[in-house]
């Protein structure tokens, strides 16, 4: 498991995350990908295309971060997760939580709306 973070010229960070999100990634994760993402007051986009399962660690690593990263003006939106990711999410009532969007210009203007 690994991530990967860019700032756009729209000023979205999109943090990629590769790999499965189980208990050993999540738990090696959390520091980095917090520092990174939850620190910051922006609009971010976590492109979950390449994540083959999620385990609920995982589910609350993100859920997380959403939360402080809304805590200081921000918001985070899920771009495009796999369909076995997409229906965990959904089981665990994540569309009520954490917008999510197959189209990657759509969740750029979702986060970027949510900014304060």
């Amino acid at each position: 498991m690994k991530f990967d973070l860019v700032t756009l010229g729209s000023g979205v960070v999109k943090v990629t995350v590769d790999g499965r999100l189980d208990m050993d990634a999540a738990i090696k994760l959390e520091n980095p990908f917090t520092f990174q993402v939850a620190t910051v007051k922006a609009p971010v986009v976590v492109d979950l295309s390449t994540v083959d399962f999620i385990a609920s660690i995982g589910m609350r690593l993100l859920l997380k971060n959403a939360q402080a990263l809304a805590g200081r003006g921000g918001k985070m939106v899920l771009y495009n997760p796999r369909p076995l990711v997409r229906e965990a999410l959904r089981v665990a009532g994540f569309e009520a939580l954490i917008p999510m969007h197959d189209d990657f210009d759509a969740a750029c203007s979702d986060a970027l709306a949510g900014v304060a």
